[in-house]
């Protein structure tokens, strides 16, 4: 699907629950901006308006509200809308995409870590999505501190902090692994440091990979 590329950058963020993500977007799209930057902050699920409503489906309710196979496929649905209405568009004008979690959120929380589904994962993302990000950041830490932090968000969209601290090493684990899988986009970066060493360690990794596109 070699029509999905575009002159822009699109660069996500990976994660456990709680390792700053969110944060470290908009700090990234904040600096990036400064530098003068068209800059589209987005997340997934989510991103674009359909994508927002299974989002809430997805993130709420009772930990065993829905099976991984249907997981996927509500994923899928809402990354498909999102492609088509929030990310491509930015893409071709030239923009920087700055999301936070893509398909490799699902390639670890349906994929792998709830149910040997990998395969499915993907075959549905080849099928469907067809785009890799061109960077990703893991932000690497500690699964216990990054579940402390996250549940102690107290908000409402905890279904998968509810699956406990074991989820979270599964997770840690296997975002290691997509990390050597995917060599060429992803780039670690140590989430046990404070936020502005965080910061910055992102910014360089952005700022390099813009100015080899310029």
């Amino acid at each position: 699907m070699n029509q999905y590329q575009g002159p822009g950058l699109f660069l996500t963020f990976e994660g456990i629950d709680g390792s700053g993500k969110s944060s470290q977007c908009r700090l990234l799209a904040d600096h990036l901006r400064g530098l003068g930057r068209e800059v589209v902050l987005t997340r997934e699920p989510g991103g674009s308006a359909g994508a927002e409503e299974i989002r809430s489906l997805v993130l709420e309710g009772d930990p065993d509200r829905w099976s991984a196979e249907t997981e996927i496929l509500l994923f899928t649905a809402a990354r498909r809308d999102h492609l088509e209405r929030t990310i491509l568009p930015a893409l071709a004008a030239g923009k920087v995409v700055i999301c936070d979690r893509f398909a490799d959120s699902t390639r670890m929380y349906q994929g792998l870590s709830r149910g040997d589904l990998r395969a499915t994962v993907d075959s549905l993302h080849k099928l469907m999505i067809g785009r890799e990000p061109d960077v990703t950041i893991l932000i690497d830490m500690d699964p216990e501190t990054g579940l402390a932090r996250a549940k102690g968000r107290q908000g409402t969209e905890e279904r998968f902090e509810d699956f406990g601290l074991a989820l979270q090493e599964k997770m840690r684990a296997g975002f290691l692994s997509l990390a050597d899988e995917f060599a060429d986009r992803f780039r670690i970066v140590d989430g046990a440091q404070d936020m502005d060493a965080v910061a910055a360690d992102i910014a360089r990794i952005a700022e390099a990979e813009l100015d080899q596109r310029s």
